[in-house]
């Protein structure tokens, strides 16, 4: 009997290093799976161009995709998260010692409407009061999906030859919120740093207080996939899941990670956040952490309303006690 064949866009990350090397396979599911992509040419490329079956996209793009009514579907499958107070930069020559320094100031950000950028405003207006209709943003690329922004917020696109990191190093903005490590950073331009040394410290906190690890990115489905073959997305839940557990058991093993204190690394995540922070399906922890997205995303102008989980998300329910044991 053939097996159904389906194209996955997704990150070579190790949880999903399983389904690459198809040690496992999702139950009648051919599964092709393409990893040569960075994050933002993958999510344009599924939600713009619909070129993938399935694809590891942007939570926050997502939730714009389905305000406006496109035709595409996720499955709570989170491949990608991660601690944010690390990732916003300033000029050292700016004056910026803590975040409300940040009010009325020209921040730049890789796209408005980016997940990570999401939470970084997020926590910046809720944790510590910035006020996010003072700031001058300036945008790096197009957006994933266009939206029309809050009347109060200023937003503007810089040059499509302009460098936002190198606007940064230069003075021409304060500060930068950005998904990666920048470059002036990485080469330790004295002119950049981050708005928390300590940004660790920050996060532990963030986490003691909120409960919150930040998800960047879903699985999202083409709606016509799941309509014609309404048994796909539980299958490819079930397959991730099991990619995940597989990850985690090898991982375990510090032999395997060149590190000094790796182990002790293992062991102190494990003690702080449990033994699975990267768990799927809609559970008490990423019920509140994603309900919290969605209410940024919407402080935020990105959505219209308020989004809820039931309808973002496929119904994973297989019945009470099923799909847990299998036997003969």
């Amino acid at each position: 009997m053939s097996k159904l064949s389906l194209t996955l866009a997704c990150g070579d990350y190790e949880i999903v290093r399983a389904l690459r090397d198809r040690k496992v396979t999702p139950d009648g599911i051919d599964l092709n799976v393409l990893t040569e992509m960075d994050s933002t040419t993958r999510h344009w490329r599924f939600l713009r161009n619909h070129e993938f079956d399935a694809a590891e996209i942007s939570c926050s793009s997502y939730l714009v995709a389905r305000d406006h009514e496109l035709p595409v579907d996720a499955i709570p499958v989170f491949p990608h998260r991660r601690f944010r107070h690390g990732f916003i930069f300033i000029n050292t020559t700016k004056g910026i010692r803590v975040p409300g320094d940040l009010a009325g100031r020209r921040i730049g950000v890789k796209q408005f409407q980016a997940t990570a950028i999401v939470w970084m405003r997020g926590t910046l207006q809720h944790e510590y009061g910035v006020p996010l209709n003072s700031i001058e943003w300036l945008c790096d690329l197009d957006e994933t999906i266009e939206f029309v922004p809050r009347a109060d917020f200023k937003i503007e696109r810089v040059p499509a030859d302009a460098s936002i990191e190198q606007m940064l190093a230069d003075g021409e903005i304060d500060a930068l919120l950005h998904p990666d490590l920048i470059r002036p950073l990485i080469d330790k331009d004295p002119r950049v740093g981050r708005l928390f040394p300590d940004y660790r410290r920050e996060e532990l906190a963030f986490y003691q207080r909120t409960g919150i690890f930040p998800i960047m990115h879903v699985l999202g489905i083409k709606r016509h996939v799941v309509e014609k073959h309404p048994w796909v997305a539980i299958n490819l839940f079930h397959a991730f899941d099991k990619s995940k557990d597989l990850a985690m058991k090898r991982l375990a093993n510090p032999r395997i990670v060149p590190l000094a204190f790796y182990r002790e690394a293992w062991e102190e995540q494990e003690k702080f956040m449990g033994p699975d922070p990267w768990e799927y399906g809609l559970t008490d922890k990423n019920r509140h952490t994603l309900q919290t997205l969605v209410a940024y995303a919407y402080e935020q102008g990105l959505i219209r309303r308020k989004l809820t989980l039931d309808e973002l998300f496929l119904d994973m329910f297989e019945g009470r006690k099923r799909g847990v044991e299998f036997r003969i």
